[in-house]
This record gives C-alpha cells, structure tokens and sequence, in this order.
C-alpha cells in the first residue's frame, strides 16, 4: 500500500507531510471500518467546497466578461459528477481506491460516482496535509483543459430538460422531495424529477440543487435513449 501511496502522491504532485490524509481518502464506505474517518465520506464534503471555491475563481478570471448566469452554468458543469470521474480516471485513481470485494466485483473502479467522490476527497486530502495553494495547484492543473474546452456557456441540465418539455408542448418539469437522509451538517437530498408522459426519476445530492440536476440528467439520458 504504502509504494502504492507513493505513486499516487507523485501524480498528485504533492508529497504528503502526512500520508494518513491520503489513506482516508481513497477508503471507500464499503469497508467494515468504524469511526469519524472509517470511509472518505467527510472527505467529500469538504473537498466539494474546495473545488467549488477554485473553479469559481478561474472562471471569474478567464472569463471576466461573462455575466453571473453564463459563470454559473460553466461552474456546474465543472463541478458535476461526469468532469470529476474524468479527472479521477485521468490520473489512474480507480486503481488506488481501497474497497471491499463486492464493490470491486460490481466494477467499483470505474464506477463514474465512486471516481468522483473519491477525487473530492483527494482534494480534501490535499488541502489538510498542504494547505489552500496545494489543494488549488491540483485544481488547476488538472481543470485547465476542461475550461478551455468550451467556447460558450453550457446549458444545464433542468435548463435543457425544460426546453425540452416546451418544445414538446408540455407543462415545465416539476421536482419535489422524496426524502432527506444524514446529519444536519451532511445533509442527503432525494429529489424525484416528473416530466408529463414520462416515468419519474429519482436522484440524490448533498444539496436540492445537485441532486435536482442529477435527476435532470438522468431523465435527459433516459429521453435520448427512447
């Protein structure tokens, strides 16, 4: 484990002070491991705030001509899930991800929201062991070729999907909340998303807002599919 550490510090361009911070991190909740730091999960939370804080500063750098609404819609789609597993996967993270057997058997290695939780909390990772410009160099360095991809604003998901509704004369997609799970401080959203004609979706977020994106893009995918 411990030469596997030392790969994985390399990639992350980071030598760890304390490389306890990096074990906790790749701890999938699937292990049999008790207490506050049993699974990567507080991790993720703070390495969500993390990466929304530096994408929010590169992009009101790169783009200072661009109104709150344009940033915005840029900022979720660096944030969500699908750019997280592809900088997880950009860097081997599946590999060094510490789970049990089943979840492994389930293809836990590349399953896109263990990738993405598991980059947040490397960024947590980073931040506790080097501090904000450690956290962010990574953030940055990795980040940079999904901002340059995309010459205009990103539409998001509740957006597309309700221009989707009005395009097929229908009433604008409605969300509501199915359940909310977890601690006051790491609150867990289920929010079902219903489009007229269409079967309800279901998603879950540590905010409304994610998870009401994810449930709209999960329905988008299912509307592509027919």
């Amino acid at each position: 484990m411990i030469q596997d550490l030392a790969k994985l510090s390399k990639l992350l361009d980071h030598n760890f002070a304390t490389l306890e911070y990096l074990r906790i991190a790749l701890r999938h909740s699937s292990l049999p491991v008790g207490g506050p730091n049993g699974s990567n999960e507080r991790y993720e939370f703070l390495g969500d705030r993390i990466l929304s804080l530096v994408i929010a500063e590169m992009l009101l750098d790169k783009f200072s001509d661009e109104n709150e609404g344009d940033i915005a819609k840029r900022h979720t789609a660096l944030v969500r899930q699908e750019a997280l597993a592809r900088i997880a996967k950009s860097i081997n993270l599946g590999d060094f991800i510490d789970m049990d057997d089943g979840t492994e058997a389930k293809g836990g290695r590349n399953n896109l929201s263990i990738l993405s939780d598991c980059c947040e909390a490397i960024i947590a990772a980073l931040y506790i062991d080097g501090g904000l410009g450690v956290a962010r160099n990574f953030v940055v360095t990795r980040w940079s070729q999904l901002l340059d991809e995309t010459l205009e604003p990103p539409k998001d998901a509740k957006t597309t999907l309700q221009e989707w509704a009005q395009s097929h004369g229908l009433i604008l997609p409605r969300y509501r909340v199915v359940s909310k799970r977890g601690p006051a401080h790491e609150p867990i959203f289920i929010i079902e998303v219903m489009v007229e004609g269409k079967s309800p979706v279901k998603a879950s977020g540590i905010s409304k807002q994610k998870a009401e994106q994810l449930a709209a893009e999960l329905l988008l995918k299912e509307l592509e599919n027919g």
